[in-house]
């Protein structure tokens, strides 16, 4: 399935542009790309991702990058990590990838006019909600409240935070997954006491 992410954003890249929006804050398409780029492909500057005091450098290579032509910044995004590239270890680019790339996938195209949910399959749905169950208490760490998370599909739910008062977010896999990961354009219900709500709504999530 991160395979199959890579694919679509890199299709959906060259469809729409170097400088069409994201919900990346005020990143472009082509910021993007030379983020995914820099992410898989120069360890010494991916670091400055997390690490905010490394933040200049990360920034100076990402635009660098940035610069390519933007059929080669895709080209670069398409073919994955270099061979030097610790996502090249068996099994790290299906851990570390698969949200990654759904999420950012979701980016690009949930900034367009008139974007529409996409259909995932049940396996596609399951897959991000077995992932997500594990790394929840993880995502909601920051959250003042309780949250549950159910599933709209097949009615599963899962405690992402113990405590009460606590919401119950409702809504397939994936658009619990970016809403934990601080997207806010996303289709779920969100119920429980009013200023559970509302203070549930004010908090910050992610990594």
């Amino acid at each position: 399935m991160a395979r199959d992410e890579r694919r679509d954003i890199c299709d959906l890249f060259m469809e729409v542009g170097p400088d069409a929006p994201t919900l990346c804050g005020t990143w472009t398409t082509r910021d993007l790309a030379a983020h995914l780029v820099v992410r898989e492909s120069r360890p010494d500057a991916a670091v400055g991702i997390l690490i905010r005091p490394l933040a200049r450098h990360t920034e100076s290579v990402q635009a660098s990058i940035a610069a390519r032509p933007w059929s080669h910044l895709v080209a670069s995004v398409r073919t994955g990590p270099p061979v030097y590239s610790p996502f090249r270890l068996p099994g790290v680019q299906g851990l570390a990838n698969l949200f990654e790339y759904v999420i950012h996938h979701e980016d690009v195209r949930r900034a367009q006019p008139q974007w529409q949910p996409r259909d995932l399959s049940a396996a596609e749905q399951a897959v991000i909600w077995g992932r997500l169950a594990k790394a929840a208490r993880l995502l909601a760490r920051s959250s003042p409240v309780g949250v549950v998370l159910r599933r709209s599909d097949t009615g599963e739910s899962a405690v992402a935070t113990s405590g009460m008062p606590a919401v119950t977010l409702t809504g397939e896999p994936l658009e619990l997954l970016l809403r934990l990961y601080g997207g806010r354009a996303v289709i779920l219900d969100v119920e429980g006491p009013d200023d559970a709500v509302q203070r549930f709504e004010s908090a910050s999530f992610g990594v």
